[in-house]
């Protein structure tokens, strides 16, 4: 199940600001197919987010930055932002995510 549009903006600001706090300099810019990731510029964390695409895509584009960086988790966040990185770290360790429907 797709997340409301409006939880998926709240969690977008919430791990920005994350990202902000964490030192990474977040940039939005269209970057034509490409969607983003982390660069570093005259020895600063750069962020880039691809502002051409959802905002569903920006958000796991930012997850996956934080949920990889150790430091995410000393920082505070909301329960949601919480689990939504808990999700993306088993994930990333390899774990299926659950499956929508029990087969029949």
């Amino acid at each position: 199940m797709t997340p409301p549009v409006s939880e998926t903006l709240g969690l977008l600001a919430e791990a920005r600001q994350l990202a902000s706090d964490l030192g990474y300099r977040v940039r939005e810019e269209p970057l034509g197919d490409l969607p983003g990731g982390l660069c570093s510029i005259g020895g600063v964390s750069h962020l880039m987010i691809n502002m051409e695409h959802p905002a569903a895509d920006r958000l796991d584009r930012l997850l996956a930055t934080l949920a990889a960086d150790p430091r995410t988790a000393a920082e505070p966040k909301s329960r949601l932002l919480e689990a939504r990185l808990a999700r993306v770290e088993r994930l990333a360790d390899g774990d299926s995510p659950p499956a929508a429907h029990a087969p029949r």
